[in-house]
Order: structure tokens, then C-alpha cells, then sequence
């Protein structure tokens, strides 16, 4: 058994850094958006026509359906929600 340690779930679990840090940006926009549709009291049906996608799919964002979503999708649903999305670049240590 490994004694090694991961910064994030992510880079334990995915096959190379760079799917890692595509993960890692998706799970941070749908937990912000989770949060958001739930601290407003929104329901899943005025989340999807805020959004402008379907029930279903603000339910696979609901669930944590992550390999359902791409970068895009996500970015575009966080700026129909008025969330404001900054991203910080650092050199790997």
C-alpha cells in the first residue's frame, strides 16, 4: 500500500494532471452552482429556464452528475445564473 498523499481527489483518481484540472474546474462551478439555486430557494424548473437548459439536466447538476458536464456548459449556466466566475493561474511547485 502507498503512502501517497494528493492535493485533491482529483489528481488521485484521473490518469493525467490535465484531466485532473479539468475536473477540478468542474466540480467547483457545479458546487457553485448547487449552492446558488439552494440559497435562493430556486426550484429545479426556474433553475433550467434561468439557465435556458432542461429539468433533468439542473437535476443531473442537483445530483453531482459531473461526467455529464463539459467546461462550456457550466461556465454558461454560472453566467445565466449572474454568478461571476474569476480563475487564478499559478506555477505547479
Amino acid at each position: 500500500m502507498s503512502n501517497q498523499r494528493f492535493t485533491s481527489v482529483w489528481d488521485a483518481i484521473e490518469d493525467t494532471p490535465e484531466e485532473a484540472e479539468n475536473m477540478k474546474l468542474r466540480s467547483a462551478l457545479m458546487a457553485a452552482l448547487k449552492n446558488h439555486i439552494t440559497h435562493t430557494g430556486m426550484s429545479q424548473a426556474q433553475a433550467a429556464k434561468l439557465f435556458g437548459v432542461t429539468q433533468p439536466r439542473v437535476s443531473d447538476l442537483m445530483r453531482g452528475k459531473i461526467n455529464l458536464f463539459g467546461l462550456d456548459a457550466l461556465v454558461n449556466m454560472s453566467a445565466a445564473a449572474g454568478l461571476h466566475i474569476e480563475m487564478r493561474i499559478r506555477e505547479v511547485a
